[in-house]
């Protein structure tokens, strides 16, 4: 099979950052803080939704739920219906609070309600878990760069992940979420049109058409979506994987300041509401065509005897069923779809960090540096901004190099691992706020908050026993928030003024 040679693949790359770039001068113009912040809540609602699907797929579902699903088969899905819950929730209760309140910063909410040190916490919470799971997707990305690409010209690893990042940060630092609206929007056709032309590709390769593919998929043992039959002792059991999708939407997309932040950069809350409506229904599809792409790439593997990679992981050598599909597309492919691959693998980079690093700069820069009050000149601003984008560079940097390190199952499931323990805390303290007219301990709210994640680590490590045989999955999140819930609930007292 012909295949592209690494000076033809970065030449591809180099283009479309050259293409980026050019998005990139002409909406950072304005480099002020309004545009950087909300693209002066001016977004087309119908960019922000195409674009938000780029962003909430990025890296880890273009190449980790593929691989994902031998052994887990279709019951992501589960999930991902749960999404849909919690998509409402966030449109009818979320959104119009938020614009209620004219917020920059979504955290800002929770000093009103409950003071300084809640504030603080929350938005902590947040910046911790958006650099670990944007390193983590980020991450998964290098690494398919490194190994097909980059590696060919003796660069190390670690130079891989530093001129990704650069990247990302030359095109954003100017612009901000204005130029990640229109960047996303191409990155997310990117993505969708790499994905469909491999099924389609494949599909050749198998002498399949259209009803043929549909067919394979279909009958697949690993097409199971609903699991029902071991109850809630398996880990994929429906119930608990939807319970899980709903309050996993709930607080990594309506609780974090990175996605919400596209949704306040729309006109207003009509808007936002529709781009969230059309933005969910469009991913339930994109989600079940990266499932199928799964059940074809392993079924050409196994036709053809493509044994799964591997790779070394300190002195263990585990599978890394997330090579599969770059396995595939680089060395069994024509060069056409490997180029459509390394465009929706570098759309899958982009999408995600460059919107991450945006949000973390703004998080840090109203909730920690307080630039919406008063006292602070508007060119220290700009100078102090350009410092912190810079310094959120370099921690993605150093946590993609500790992920690379110690890795060692699909990126996917850690990084929902991961938000199970640090988006709990803010789940937590949002369900308190909006379900309770009381008041709290501020200056306690920090140690129930990290207690609550220690505790949920205990319980899970601990469940088979304390439980008879209950595993815990991704609804630890739901556990995590409860004890955030119960925590803040024995901090009380009641408040004479109505919650906001």
């Amino acid at each position: 099979m012909e295949t592209l040679g690494p000076g033809i693949i970065l030449g591809i790359i180099i283009g479309y950052f050259a293409l980026l770039m050019v998005i990139s001068y002409f909406t950072g113009k304005d480099s002020g803080n309004e545009n950087f912040f909300l693209a002066g809540r001016q977004s087309p609602w119908y960019l922000v939704a195409f674009g938000m699907i780029g962003a909430s797929l990025s890296g880890v579902t273009f190449i980790s739920v593929p691989g994902w699903v031998e052994g887990s088969q279709f019951s992501y899905m589960q999930m991902v219906f749960g999404y849909l819950l919690g998509y409402l929730v966030i449109a009818t209760v979320l959104m119009p609070m938020y614009y209620r309140l004219n917020l920059t910063s979504i955290y800002t909410y929770l000093e009103q309600r409950f003071g300084f040190f809640s504030y603080k916490t929350g938005a902590g919470f947040f910046l911790l878990s958006r650099v670990l799971g944007a390193s983590g997707r980020l991450f998964l990305v290098a690494l398919v760069l490194h190994e097909f690409v980059l590696s060919n010209f003796g660069i190390p690893f670690w130079l891989t992940v530093f001129m990704t990042i650069i990247l990302i940060w030359i095109y954003t630092y100017r612009g901000g979420i204005k130029t990640i609206v229109i960047t996303d929007t191409l990155q997310t056709t990117c993505m969708l049109a790499a994905v469909v032309l491999t099924i389609f590709a494949i599909g050749d390769k198998l002498d399949l058409d259209f009803a043929g593919i549909w067919s394979t998929v279909t009958n697949s043992e690993n097409s199971q979506i609903f699991f029902f039959e071991d109850g809630w002792s398996d880990t994929r059991n429906f119930f608990k994987r939807f319970l899980a999708g709903a309050f996993v939407a709930i607080a990594m997309t309506g609780l974090d300041q990175d996605m919400m932040q596209k949704n306040l950069s729309c006109k207003n809350i009509g808007e936002a509401q529709k781009n969230m409506f059309w933005f969910s229904i469009v991913l339930v599809f994109a989600n079940l065509l990266f499932l199928g792409l799964g059940v074809l790439l392993f079924v050409y593997a196994g036709q053809v005897g493509i044994e799964i990679p591997t790779r070394l992981v300190g002195d263990e050598v585990r599978q890394a069923t997330d090579l599969l599909y770059p396995t595939i597309a680089f060395n069994h492919l024509s060069p056409m779809i490997q180029v459509v691959f390394i465009l929706g693998l570098i759309a899958a980079a982009y999408s995600s960090a460059d919107s991450a690093l945006t949000s973390l700069t703004t998080s840090f820069c109203v909730d920690f540096l307080g630039f919406e009050k008063e006292g602070t000149e508007l060119s220290d601003q700009k100078t102090t901004r350009f410092k912190v984008h810079v310094a959120f560079s370099f921690v993605l940097f150093l946590m993609i190099m500790l992920f690379y390190l110690f890795a060692n199952h699909a990126v996917i499931q850690l990084i929902f691992e991961i938000a199970a323990y640090t988006y709990g805390p803010l789940l937590g303290l949002y369900a308190f706020g909006f379900f309770t007219k009381r008041a709290v301990l501020d200056k306690y709210v920090p140690y129930v908050c990290i207690a609550s994640p220690i505790l949920t680590f205990l319980i899970n490590r601990y469940s088979e026993t304390l439980f008879f045989g209950y595993q815990f999955s991704f609804e630890l999140l739901i556990i995590n928030g409860l004890i955030t819930f119960i925590g803040l609930a024995a901090l009380s007292y009641q408040n004479q003024e109505d919650s906001i």
